[in-house]
């Protein structure tokens, strides 16, 4: 079984201690591939560094996400732009509208948004988006755009009629741990839309999966998530397998 977590922060410090074991872990559970969203400006160091450290292997975003917003502007943000023109990032991300903590700066957050989506049109990279009490406000401003850029709702957690929306758009859905709780829609959502609009993903530290919920997340569990969207489908987890890391290589040009 080869799968590729499409979402993971292993550069954080959370693994500072044992970073190597996990991707030893991630490699025996058969992850091909492990992709990094960046947060911000402070963390795109420790990213470029684990990128560095595992090259292949490790792969890296660039963006702002939009809890760091704050009083950014495009014009505070160079270090984006030079960064994507390295070529070494396969993705824009992650970036978004995060409305769940605090609504101080939401309209910084859709304008520092939306300067990333022109980056990604412009230089043909797709987007990694986060959404926290914002789905339809995104796709809102997604569908403004005429020349629609391609990319993932990473840690999908909106309704079927917001996924069917976000297909149409171009957008696949990021499912990781969350499929695996018992109050989660997500199972009817992938059941609805099929697998060929899925990514796997871990959004590692955070949302374990059952049955490690509440522990400290890692890419290796991107196969229980495989496994138990397996179970739900009536499929064998090879072929999750397959479609979902068939549907990142194609998204992300790897």
């Amino acid at each position: 079984m080869f799968l590729i977590d499409t979402h993971t922060h292993i550069y954080l410090e959370d693994f500072d201690a044992d970073r190597s074991s996990v991707i030893l872990r991630a490699k025996e559970a058969g992850l091909e591939l492990l992709l990094m969203p960046n947060v911000d400006e402070s963390t795109i160091d420790r990213l470029n560094q684990t990128a560095s450290e595992w090259p292949g292997y490790c792969l890296s975003m660039i963006g702002l996400h939009p809890t760091s917003v704050n009083e950014a502007t495009p014009s505070s943000l160079p270090w984006i732009v030079e960064g994507i023109q390295t070529g070494r990032y396969v993705a824009i991300g992650e970036v978004g509208i995060d409305l769940y903590w605090d609504k101080t700066y939401q309209q910084r957050q859709i304008d520092i948004f939306c300067y990333q989506i022109d980056l990604s049109v412009e230089f043909g990279l797709p987007l990694v988006v986060h959404s926290r009490e914002a789905t339809g406000l995104i796709l809102d401003i997604l569908a403004t755009y005429n020349n629609k850029p391609k990319g993932v709702l990473h840690c999908f957690s909106g309704t079927e009629a917001e996924a069917r929306r976000a297909i149409d758009l171009g957008f696949m859905l990021g499912i990781g741990g969350v499929f695996t709780y018992r109050k989660s829609n997500l199972a009817d959502i992938v059941t609805a839309v099929g697998l060929q609009h899925i990514l796997l993903e871990t959004d590692a530290p955070y949302l374990s999966p059952v049955p490690h919920r509440g522990q400290r997340n890692e890419p290796a569990y991107t196969r229980l998530v495989a496994e138990a969207m397996a179970a739900h489908l009536g499929l064998m987890a090879e072929e999750v397998a397959g479609i979902t890391t068939a549907n990142a290589r194609k998204l992300f040009s790897i």
